[in-house]
C-alpha cells in the first residue's frame, strides 16, 4: 500500500521501489481498500529486498518492526526510517466478519496516506 500512495500522491517527487524481507503476493485485501481510495496496486508484486541490494537509495523507510530489527544494509549513504504501521493481515485475523477485516486494511491505509503526505518534508535530516 505504501508504494501505491507513493507513486500515486508523490511519484513526480519521489522514486520508489518497495520490498521486504519475506514476499506473500499481493493481498487481495489491499488490492480491495486501496482501489476504493482511487489506487491501483493489481499490478504491484511481492519482492525481496536482496533483488535491490544493486541500487543506490537516498532513504529506505522500513514500515514494520520485523523488517526494521532485520533490515538489509544498502550500499551508498542510506538513511534508514522506520515509520511502523500495525500488520493489517495480523489485525484482521481476528474477525470473521469480511467487512471487519476489510476495516483493519482501510485503516492501516489511511495512516500511510496521511504519512506520504508529509513526504518529502518530513525526510530532511
Amino acid at each position: 500500500m505504501a508504494e501505491g500512495w507513493v507513486r500515486h500522491l508523490k511519484g513526480d517527487l519521489i522514486d520508489v521501489w518497495s520490498a521486504g524481507i519475506e514476499t506473500h503476493g499481493i493481498n487481495p485485501h489491499a488490492v480491495t481498500v486501496m482501489a476504493e481510495a482511487g489506487v491501483d496496486i493489481c499490478g504491484h508484486t511481492s519482492k525481496l529486498s536482496d533483488t535491490l541490494k544493486h541500487k543506490s537509495f537516498d532513504y529506505v523507510i522500513t514500515v514494520c518492526g520485523h523488517a526494521h530489527e532485520i533490515c538489509p544494509l544498502f550500499p551508498g549513504d542510506c538513511t534508514v526510517i522506520h515509520v511502523g504501521f500495525d500488520d493489517p493481515p495480523k489485525l484482521a485475523e481476528q474477525f470473521k466478519n469480511p467487512e471487519k477485516r476489510l476495516a483493519c486494511y482501510r485503516k492501516v491505509r489511511d495512516q500511510i496516506k496521511a504519512y506520504v503526505l508529509t513526504l518529502p518534508d518530513s525526510l530532511k535530516k
